[in-house]
């Protein structure tokens, strides 16, 4: 796991990353610039709970692809799930706290993530323990924003225009972050691989 103090904020950024791509940068580069971060963690899963393994490459390979397009000035490329046996993220994040107890956190996901984040292990425990900041993606917009978890954490939405207070506040705390998108997904990528030519 990175290392971290209670000056940092850092937002965590997980994902199975099969692979990493430029709509998965501009995430983590809006995250780092809007909220005012001192680093952002690429958490480089074992594998998505909710996704099928069968594509999914190697472990050390998809960590030296995210480590060629993460920012090495303001990021960290990490697997710390997988020494410590981690499968969902709301055990991840009870890990971060447990080691990191003055780090502040935020948990940094694209909108495609949000509108089924309410089918994700404890998704209220995680809502109401660590502030959640959400990245638009193309398409994703309105069913991110008409998803269960807007709906019931409505009153815990803080403005964009204030994004940079949220690794301060005490959670239940997110916000929604336009802006410019990138329609590249790791799935595309992947089945134009398997496309005859």
């Amino acid at each position: 796991m990175p290392p971290g103090n209670r000056q940092m904020t850092v937002g965590l950024f997980g994902g199975s990353f099969n692979p990493p791509h430029d709509g998965h940068r501009l995430v983590a580069e809006t995250a780092l610039r809007r909220l005012g971060l001192t680093r952002i963690w690429w958490i480089v899963t074992p594998g998505n709970p909710l996704k099928d393994h069968g594509a999914l490459r190697p472990l050390d390979e998809r960590i030296a692809m995210v480590r060629q397009m993460a920012s090495p000035a303001r990021s960290d490329v990490t697997a710390f799930e997988a020494r410590y046996n981690v499968r969902y993220t709301a055990d991840t994040l009870a890990l971060v706290k447990l080691r990191r107890p003055d780090l502040k956190i935020v948990w940094v996901m694209g909108a495609d993530s949000m509108a089924t984040f309410h089918r994700w292990q404890e998704w209220r425990w995680i809502a109401d323990n660590v502030p959640i900041a959400i990245v638009d993606r193309p398409h994703s917009t309105f069913p991110a924003l008409a998803s269960p978890f807007a709906r019931r954490y409505a009153f815990a939405r803080v403005a964009q225009e204030d994004a940079r207070v949220l690794p301060y506040r005490q959670a239940p705390a997110w916000t929604f972050l336009f802006g410019p998108r990138n329609g590249t997904s790791s799935t595309g990528l992947r089945e134009a691989v398997h496309v005859p030519s």
